[in-house]
């Protein structure tokens, strides 16, 4: 298809600050969430930073004037200052008075971890600007090494730990971006509202067993074509025929407790038809949160039980955590979305191959 930016360099920077401003402005107010500042590394070791897939390997660096004994005081609760982190094999070797740090590559433990030591109850949440380099990523028109996202993450009762928490939470995020897009429209006339207003939800089993011969991918195109909007339940849990929809790491979101429908998992991704690239677009990753017995069980169907001895998880272990629902929403993404881009670099300032630079030149597309 033919692709034209409505855009200019300098309309689009306009744009992205409106957007940014209009959703954190929403997102805050549905949820009930306040803003708090979050950490850009952390030490390695505490089992705090993301390992997505479990395969990706953290941006790390050794900082002089922290000695490797104190690696475990920073971001533990006070009752566990004492815990001796487990090797690793994924852990630069310390020397001499210096500490390995990790740039993050989420913030989904760390959030948890901040709601307990910040004080927050049921019912309150958080959210924060997250800034994270993912160096194994591959790069194309929707991926960058760069990530920047609304982390956001809430206490909810052991008793609400359930699909109807989950539906009635991603109904909310996305009246926001329903919002915004209205919002952004009224501002900028050259975009047209395309969202429906309400989401339709469908896990990855009834996806599965309608489209059992089309990947994940394009079992979410289908859905998004038809719906327009679609919130993908149970996502990194064992399909019927074993393999997955997509992966999710052991130690948050909670991808393997049944619910009634027969399905498992109480986490998912929110995903729209992108007119532009015709094909689903995901914008938001969330789900509940692990809890012990659950953290145990996804542990150890992934094979790496060692990360139980982490301070965090065996704070996690220890019932010193709150249960929480969270997730994150890109804002490279949204923006994209909103814009109505054909590349996310035209709404971030990243690094690309020179390839697609050129590329996306022919095309009258500048990356900024």
């Amino acid at each position: 298809m033919t692709y034209k930016p409505l855009f200019s360099l300098r309309d689009s920077e306009q744009a992205i600050k409106q957007v940014k401003d209009c959703f954190e402005q929403l997102l805050s107010s549905q949820l009930g969430l306040q803003r708090v500042t979050a950490p850009f590394f952390v030490r390695s070791g505490t089992g705090l930073n993301d390992d997505l897939n479990g395969v990706e390997m953290p941006v790390a660096f050794n900082v002089k004037g922290l000695k490797p004994h104190e690696q475990t005081e920073e971001f533990m609760l006070p009752k566990m200052s004492g815990t001796k982190t487990p090797s690793s094999n994924r852990e630069p070797t310390l020397s001499g008075a210096h500490q390995t740090v990790e740039v993050v590559q989420s913030l989904a433990k760390w959030k948890r971890y901040a709601l307990k030591r910040y004080g927050f109850k049921p019912g309150e949440g958080l959210y924060t600007d997250m800034n994270a380099i993912r160096p194994d990523e591959d790069l194309d028109n929707i991926h960058s090494f760069y990530v920047d996202q609304w982390d956001w993450c809430k206490i909810i009762l052991p008793e609400e730990r359930n699909v109807e928490t989950l539906k009635a939470t991603v109904e909310k995020i996305y009246a926001c971006i329903v919002a915004c897009e209205k919002a952004i429209s009224a501002k900028f006339p050259v975009v047209t509202p395309l969202l429906p207003e309400k989401i339709t939800f469908v896990t990855t089993k009834e996806m599965y067993e309608q489209y059992p011969t089309l990947t994940p991918k394009q079992r979410e195109t289908e859905y998004c074509k038809k719906y327009g909007a679609i919130f993908v339940i149970g996502i990194g849990g064992a399909l019927p025929d074993g393999s997955i929809h997509d992966g999710r790491a052991p130690d948050y979101d909670d991808w393997t407790t049944p619910r009634p429908d027969g399905g498992i998992g109480l986490n998912g991704d929110i995903v729209v038809w992108n007119p532009i690239l015709e094909s689903a677009y995901e914008l938001s990753s969330m789900g509940i949160r692990v809890d012990a017995e659950t953290l145990l069980r996804q542990l150890e169907i992934r094979g790496c039980m060692e990360r139980a001895q982490f301070p965090f998880h065996k704070a996690l272990l220890a019932g010193e955590l709150p249960q929480t629902i969270g997730g994150g929403i890109g804002q490279s993404r949204l923006c994209m979305y909103m814009l109505r881009t054909a590349h996310i670099g035209e709404v971030q300032a990243a690094i690309w191959p020179d390839e697609m630079i050129a590329e996306y030149a022919e095309k009258g597309v500048t990356l900024l």
